[in-house]
């Protein structure tokens, strides 16, 4: 099986997990029960060893595709039109509401597929890879389905055909002849077959529809011990996939937001809700590890995990909206982790979903990586980093919250002011940065500022809330760290604020700084920094046809090799910084708005974004990404606001 392009995948989940779906049917990625539990199909990373499971047409020559998102749903539907028919594949995760995270019917996946022109053929093939391919499935063949079993989990898939296991290395095709409903056969003889790839040990089935018939195969966790589930009938299938709609359209209605390009915010609205993990409150970086940022690089991450820094974007994006459930929850599991300090009194920059410290880095050199980039990495080496910027980004968010959420707790500010005094007295160390280096700590531009934000918001929640808190000396030092940026973060040479001290070198993360209310946007050196962002490369500049790099890599000694497409969320950053600089010139912000209008094209046929966007319009990196939707969101809002 041939490597499908990252932007080709759309994605179904329950907020437990999700599985990305490419155009062609196939399911190759899902990490089983939950996002950051071993990979149960990982063939976007070793289409060879990753395993897959797919449903597509057999014998019917070029057949096109097409994928859509069922209206205001995380419910997809896979498209197939051929000369003989036209067939619809409908995937998604049941939402099972109050139901315990070891309960079965939270953890399914339902296909299903019906033909709705004409007839077709058909070619199921499901071969799973425990572990992330390093334990092979035990298939285990009955009359209600296959049972897979692997180490410490059991799966079951139920469905009418008859299925045929078929061993590691083998190809899917052969001869044989399958039963498809009501007794109609298909044959499957090397005149008719059309072999399937070889993989890790499965099974595979053949079958045929007719017009207006359907069969529905569900992919479940079971008990050890236990078999496979009856197929599930035509009337309890519309009922499932109804229930399905109606719980989406039901979650969606509480956004409040109605201004211009409505369903690409609901869009990103509904692929935040799916990288909650429901839980906790967390919501992942990223459903995916390894996806390289620079094909055939090095470059390649674990984002299955949930980083401080986040918090901000994704309190502020989520309440901005009406989504005050999420953020509360949000909220509840960054208080926990306030509450978890190191030995130092120093917080984490990420966490397991679940709130662990430990996320290991490990390298599985077994498999070969999307497209040969390797190595694969599990686990996050960068966990133990120093990067001050993630207090500022921790109380802008509880600072946002106490603000449109609820008013926090006198406890919580407790652990708070522990924080803020850890800031006043380490600001002046270097770190690795917002970008997670691994080439040596440095003095950040971005990092200090966000000191800045730290200490400025606990200043504004102390005095809004009249908590007690150590005023005069948060003063001098917020006051301090603002000469400090002015003097040394930015550039007479450049007429730019720089990514370090002393360097000539930009930062996309400096176009925050109107953001987050350092400087005014119409202040001269903030435009003057903007106009020099807006630059392309080649004139030391960091725009490429409205999209943004975060640095340019040939002059930020990051500890990497190898090149890496424009970041997203940064795009989105310049969209904002602009339209707040056209406030006062009415040419920033129509520059804003065809800047953000033409990122809408970027993102994939079902409206996702991964990390990054590579020279030739491609997704790099992992997918999708939930910083890109979050600033996406806080764009869309704030620009539309300023238009009027």
């Amino acid at each position: 099986m041939a490597y499908q392009p990252i932007e080709n995948y759309g994605l179904i989940g329950n907020m437990h997990t999700v599985a990305m779906v490419g155009i062609n049917g196939s399911i190759d990625w899902l990490c089983f029960p939950h996002f950051d539990s071993p990979s149960l199909f990982a063939s976007i990373l070793d289409d060879e060893k990753g395993g897959s499971f797919s449903i597509a047409p057999r014998d019917h020559g070029e057949v096109t595709h097409k994928q859509f998102y069922w209206p205001d749903t995380n419910v997809l539907v896979t498209r197939f039109l051929s000369p003989d028919g036209v067939a619809e594949l409908i995937d998604y995760m049941p939402v099972v509401d109050g139901a315990s995270d070891g309960d079965e019917r939270q953890h399914r996946i339902v296909r299903r597929l019906s033909v709705v022109r004409g007839s077709m053929n058909f070619r199921l093939e499901c071969r799973p890879a425990f572990d992330y391919a390093r334990v092979p499935a035990e298939v285990e063949i009955t009359d209600r389905g296959v049972l897979f079993h692997g180490p410490d989990l059991h799966l079951a898939l139920s469905g009418e055909p008859d299925f045929r296991r078929v061993e590691t290395g083998e190809a899917g095709g052969g001869p044989g002849t399958q039963t498809g409903p009501a007794g109609a056969a298909a044959t499957a003889g090397p005149a008719a077959a059309t072999p399937a790839a070889a993989g890790p040990a499965g099974a595979v089935s053949d079958f045929h529809l007719q017009e207006n018939e359907s069969l529905t195969f569900v992919l479940h966790q079971v008990p050890e011990g236990s078999g496979c589930s009856a197929a599930i009938p035509e009337d309890e299938s519309e009922a499932l996939f109804r229930d399905t709609v109606a719980y989406w359209r039901r979650w969606l209605s509480k956004s409040t937001y109605r201004g211009r390009w409505r369903e690409m915010v609901h869009r990103s609205a509904l692929t935040l809700k799916l990288l909650t993990f429901e839980p906790t409150g967390a919501i992942v970086a990223a459903p995916t590890t390894g996806l390289p940022e620079g094909v055939g690089g090095e470059r390649n991450w674990d984002y299955r995990y949930t980083w401080i820094r986040d918090a901000a974007f994704t309190l502020y994006g989520l309440l901005r909206i009406g989504f005050t459930e999420e953020a509360e929850k949000f909220m509840a599991w960054i208080e926990a982790r306030t509450h978890e300090l190191n030995s130092d009194g120093s917080l984490q920059i990420m966490y397991g979903l679940d709130g662990r410290h430990e996320l290991t880095e490990q390298e599985l050199n077994h498999l070969d990586g999307y497209r040969s980039s390797k190595p694969v990495r599990i686990g996050n080496g960068a966990y133990d980093q120093l990067q001050l910027d993630i207090y500022g980004e921790l109380m802008d968010s509880v600072y946002l919250y106490n603000k449109y959420g609820s008013p926090i707790s006198y406890d919580f500010w407790v652990q708070l002011r522990k924080l803020i005094n850890w800031v006043v007295d380490n600001w002046k160390r270097t770190d690795e940065g917002v970008w997670e280096v691994r080439g040596g700590q440095q003095h950040f531009t971005y990092s200090k500022l966000m000191c800045w934000v730290a200490i400025d918001r606990g200043l504004r929640l102390a005095d809004k809330r009249s908590f007690p808190a150590d005023r005069d000396r948060w003063i001098a030092v917020r006051d301090e760290i603002y000469e400090e940026i002015m003097r040394e973060g930015w550039s007479e040479e450049r007429k730019a604020f720089v990514q370090s001290y002393g360097s000539t070198t930009l930062d996309a993360s400096n176009l925050t700084m109107p953001l987050v209310f350092f400087v005014s946007p119409t202040d001269r050196r903030m435009l003057s920094t903007l106009d020099e962002t807006l630059k392309p490369p080649q004139e030391g500049g960091l725009v490429s046809n409205s999209l943004v790099y975060r640095y340019d890599v040939t002059q930020t000694e990051d500890g990497l090799s190898g090149e890496e497409g424009t970041f997203n969320i940064c795009s989105f950053w310049l969209v904002e910084a602009l339209t707040r600089a056209g406030r006062t010139d009415r040419g920033r912000l129509e520059e804003a708005r065809l800047m953000f209008e033409k990122m809408l094209g970027y993102a994939n046929h079902v409206g996702l974004y991964a990390e990054e966007t590579g020279p030739s319009g491609e997704a790099l990196g992992n997918f999708p990404q939930a910083f890109t939707h979050l600033a996406l969101i806080s764009a869309a809002y704030n620009l539309d606001k300023e238009l009027g």
